[in-house]
């Protein structure tokens, strides 16, 4: 990674893991149950198998109570609904996650849009994003970018007053990225892949945030000296297709590295060269991701009960 320091996301996940649990604790002895969380896994895809697995381990290490609901391929789009309105209703349940993708034929934006606001701790519906653009102190927040915001904090990184390019402008973190760094005062460039002069536009960045999904997009000369690197990618590379999430998780990671596979971010490790902080892939800010996952299901229990 040459002259940069490693953000590490490990320490900070668990930092925040410790946080919550103190504060589960506290719930549990003021209300009398847990903050719980379903999640909600539709098919066998192998990656959100892994995913959900990890998300569950979370809980239990945070004193979050976990309701699994594994359904089958052929579930339908009113079946899923059915279930996701007795979630709703469900008092023990404070949040409420649907594992994507979901499989074809499942419409995938009714389903997000079914779930209660209050227990949307994906951040996804409509309201949370609405009032995300406003601002507003009240709102679960995507994980990905409440997570990276939390890792500059820790770092002493103010965005205020800083340029902040944030390459991709998906719903799930580009775009609440960019909001995100907005409001804390920065300036800020969404980029894509139709900008023009992307690497010229990317030199130009005191924080660059790579959210793009391709591996290695960002090279070592499209980082400006000193900049702050944030890398949300996670491809992987090898003899063959294999979920960049069976890579990360450390259960399997060595099987994998034995049979060639390779773990990398959107932005070429050389890029270390130039920046004065880095976030490593793996150990970066899929951690992170998890961990404020955690923090958004306590807040929503919070909210729902106060």
């Amino acid at each position: 990674m040459g002259n940069a320091k490693l953000i590490d996301g490990n320490l900070i996940a668990g930092k925040v893991l410790q946080e919550v649990s103190a504060q589960s604790a506290e719930f549990r002895h003021d209300r009398g149950r847990p903050p719980g969380l379903a999640v909600v896994l539709v098919g066998e895809d192998p990656a959100s198998a892994v995913y959900v697995r990890m998300k569950i381990r979370d809980c239990g290490l945070c004193g979050i109570e976990s309701f699994s609901h594994r359904l089958p391929a052929t579930t339908t789009t009113r079946e899923l609904l059915d279930l996701i309105q007795r979630l709703n209703s469900d008092d023990d349940v404070d949040g409420v996650l649907v594992q994507l993708p979901l499989p074809e034929g499942i419409d995938t934006k009714k389903i997000l849009d079914s779930i209660d606001p209050a227990k949307d701790v994906d951040g996804f519906h409509p309201s949370n994003v609405g009032r995300l653009v406003r601002g507003d102190s009240q709102v679960l927040v995507p994980c990905t970018p409440s997570g990276v915001m939390r890792m500059l904090d820790e770092e002493g990184v103010d965005p205020k007053g800083a340029h902040a390019v944030v390459v991709g402008r998906s719903d799930i973190v580009g775009k609440p990225m960019a909001l995100l760094l907005l409001h804390r005062h920065a300036t800020v460039t969404i980029c894509h892949s139709r900008t023009r002069d992307l690497a010229e536009v990317c030199r130009t960045a005191d924080i660059l945030v790579a959210a793009v999904g391709r591996p290695l997009m960002v090279q070592a000369d499209w980082v400006k000296k000193g900049a702050v690197v944030i890398d949300v990618g996670m491809n992987s590379l090898g003899p063959g297709d294999a979920p960049s999430v069976i890579l990360e998780d450390p259960a399997r990671q060595s099987d994998f590295e034995k049979k060639g596979y390779t773990l990398v971010g959107d932005v070429s490790p050389e890029a270390g060269k130039s920046a004065s902080l880095i976030t490593p892939v793996p150990g970066g800010v899929g951690p992170m991701t998890r961990a404020v996952l955690m923090q958004n299901t306590l807040k929503a229990a919070r909210w729902r009960t106060d």
